[in-house]
């Protein structure tokens, strides 16, 4: 096992400005979830009002998700090499740019800009994790990382309420990038005040050339996943992308292998334990996005037409179906260092799959009234929470100190393909399986959806118990 740096000691009653840095943390990873989030509800509306089809309005989320794809191992990178303070504050700053570049432009081209400066947000998750690491006492980082964690699965839930309350009727679509821009505005200035200053632990030159590689890769693969359904499955540009991606993505790591400074360790990459927790992640995040937008489509169905359904809105789909797992979803991210600290991150990832499995079968088997809608999907929000929880525990104490950034990193990556995967999924059973003579999604879609649902969160199950737990006491 590689050697970890110490956390630092606890010197005695915390300061205002240490009580301050782990709320706010949490705020920033949830304000990150909430950005991904928000916006999928309205990509409709937005296409409506700014009078653009449907491949062109869908860059919005493209473009924000391929950002991520290139920015997150970069920015987690260098925020072990140059201190993560100055880079988690300059990260907000871009952010809160695109926020208010979308919410103050009608323009799509500028609306994309404002998105792809927006995806520089998915780097401040794995940063906060380094920071919690450097500046927490041992007996205190597990919990801390716990609740962080958790938070990135309730910012799914409340960015979709949100957008819900915000959007509706014939309101105008930018309130969200408003919102966005209020609360970017917040963070920022409270992590100004709030995150110390650390010199950074390690050294070296930054990698640009395993960087390019990397963020090539990752962007050709990610351009097959979101715009397979548009292109086509098996055709040229959707192969092409998939292939070249998987060839780039191999020549970047036999160029890493042999790199002095590389971007990703290789080692960090098929150490067993990270390795199965990357491959968690991956799992857990295609369940998110089958949860949300499984459930988005089943609710807001018409009635009259599909022969299931309720009908709701996009209000309603927030505050009805949605919130009630939100809630809860924040009540276990709270209590996610105790139980980590009890079961151990293994323990409590495996109760957490098992949950999420139960969740998934009982919106299967029973999604004709609201009750077991809103029964499954707080079970499948509670799943998500308790499974970011507990990954970063695991991942904490196979890497070096040094390392604690990049390994996050990658490890939000995975979480962002397997989301990719999961939406790309969706959207093709949704379009596939329609009612005849309609564009409305048979049921059996969603029976399908939720059903994969079970089988991702079965399978991450499985992955888990490959792996021995990890103790507190090498963290």
């Amino acid at each position: 096992m590689t050697a970890v740096a110490p956390a630092p000691a606890d010197t005695g009653t915390p300061t205002a400005v240490s009580r301050l840095m782990l709320p706010v943390l949490s705020l920033t990873v949830m304000t990150v979830a909430m950005m991904q989030t928000m916006v999928v509800p309205v990509i409709g509306r937005i296409g409506d009002q700014l009078d653009v089809g449907t491949t062109a309005v869908g860059w919005v989320l493209t473009a924000n998700l391929l950002a991520a794809a290139v920015s997150t191992p970069i920015l987690g990178r260098l925020a072990d090499l140059r201190g993560k303070r100055p880079v988690l504050i300059g990260i907000l700053v871009v952010v809160l740019c695109g926020s208010l570049l979308a919410a103050l432009t009608h323009a799509l081209p500028l609306l994309i800009l404002g998105r792809v400066l927006q995806g520089a947000s998915f780097a401040l998750f794995p940063i906060g994790i380094a920071i919690l690491r450097d500046e927490l006492p041992t007996e205190r980082l597990v919990g801390a990382m716990g609740l962080l964690s958790g938070m990135l699965g309730v910012g799914g839930g409340v960015g979709m309420v949100v957008t819900g309350l915000l959007v509706h009727d014939d309101t105008d679509y930018r309130r969200v990038f408003w919102f966005t821009a209020i609360v970017g505005l917040v963070v920022l200035v409270a992590a100004m005040a709030s995150i110390p200053a650390r010199p950074s632990v390690a050294s070296g030159p930054l990698d640009w050339i395993g960087a390019a590689l990397l963020a090539v890769g990752l962007v050709l693969l990610l351009l097959a996943l979101s715009e397979g359904a548009r292109w086509g499955w098996v055709s040229l540009p959707t192969i092409g992308c998939a292939v070249g991606g998987i060839a780039v993505l191999g020549g970047w790591f036999a160029f890493e292998r042999r790199a002095a400074h590389p971007l990703v360790p290789p080692q960090m990459l098929t150490r067993r334990p990270v390795l199965v927790a990357n491959l968690t992640a991956l799992l857990v995040g295609a369940a998110l996005f089958v949860g949300f937008l499984a459930c988005a489509y089943l609710v807001q169905a018409p009635r009259a037409v599909a022969g299931y359904g309720f009908d709701a809105t996009v209000l309603e789909t927030g505050a009805v179906y949605l919130l009630p797992g939100a809630v809860v979803g924040v009540v276990a991210s709270v209590c996610s260092g105790r139980l980590l600290n009890r079961f151990g991150a293994r323990g409590v990832l495996i109760g957490a799959c098992l949950l999420g499995i139960a969740g998934f079968v009982l919106a299967a088997l029973s999604h004709d009234a609201v009750a077991p809608v809103i029964v499954a999907m707080t079970a499948v929000q509670v799943f998500i929470s308790l499974a970011y929880a507990a990954l970063p525990a695991m991942i904490v104490v196979e890497v070096d100190q040094s390392e604690t950034g990049i390994a996050n990193s990658v490890n939000s990556i995975a979480r962002t393909i397997g989301s990719s995967l999961s939406s790309a999924l969706i959207s093709t059973l949704l379009t596939i399986l329609t009612v005849t003579g309609t564009a409305v999604p048979r049921e059996a879609a969603f029976v399908i959806a939720f059903a994969v649902g079970a089988g991702v969160a079965g399978l991450a199950l499985l992955l888990t118990a490959l792996v021995r737990e990890p103790t507190a006491s090498t963290i």
